[in-house]
């Protein structure tokens, strides 16, 4: 492991800084956290654009949310095939194991991952064809939103294909056995929203209205 190095100055700094102070003045909630061990009500699937900092938007503290971030906040198709899946085995140990009471995909504005896709499909994108891409087969997981899309103005795709992104995620987590059987049992919900980051707003999927404000 010779090419790990030393963390930035900065970061060792910051560190020191919320340990004298966020973790000082809260001790005895970090150390019934450590010792109780996590109770999450709420698992969140968002994106990993540094933009979108879904504690903060929600005001949570720690051990509110389990969280996973993965590229335009995308959830695949359950897919038992000896293979590693990250994001489904977040899901997976959520709900079987920390038995959380709602999933939420967050989708957002300008989202990298998902014009890459729209510029994938719409072939503005050749590099992410290449079998050899990792971003582009996992985009691969939004094609069925971008055929809804196609046919819109080109100023409402991209937001339209971000939204779909997050209805299609929704529509892929109901793919999984575990997912249906404790939506059915009603123990578990799920919920579609949409933040634009320059203007800090929420949207949420309601059926028959589609994405509506908060």
């Amino acid at each position: 492991m010779h090419n790990a190095r030393p963390l930035p100055n900065y970061l060792v700094q910051r560190f020191h800084g919320w340990r004298a102070t966020t973790f000082a003045d809260n001790k005895s909630w970090y150390r019934r956290l450590s010792e109780s061990g996590q109770h999450p009500r709420a698992m969140v699937i968002s994106c990993c654009d540094s933009r979108v900092h879904v504690t903060s938007i929600f005001g949570a503290d720690e051990g509110e949310f389990f969280i996973h971030r993965n590229i335009a906040n995308l959830v695949p198709p359950y897919s038992p095939d000896g293979k590693q899946h990250g994001t489904s085995a977040a899901v997976e140990y959520a709900v079987t194991a920390l038995g959380v009471a709602h999933i939420v995909v967050l989708g957002h504005s300008n989202c990298g991952g998902v014009k890459g896709c729209h510029d994938m499909c719409s072939g503005k994108a050749p590099q992410l064809e290449e079998t050899s891409s990792f971003v582009g087969r996992w985009m691969d997981i939004l094609r069925p939103g971008y055929e809804r899309v196609k046919d819109l103005p080109e100023e409402e795709r991209v937001t339209a294909l971000e939204k779909e992104a997050v209805l299609v995620s929704i529509g892929n987590l109901m793919t999984f056995p575990f997912v249906r059987e404790a939506v059915e049992r009603e123990v578990l919900t799920l919920h579609a929203l949409w933040t634009h980051i320059g203007e800090g707003s929420l949207e949420q999927y309601t059926p028959g209205q589609g994405f509506v404000p908060v």
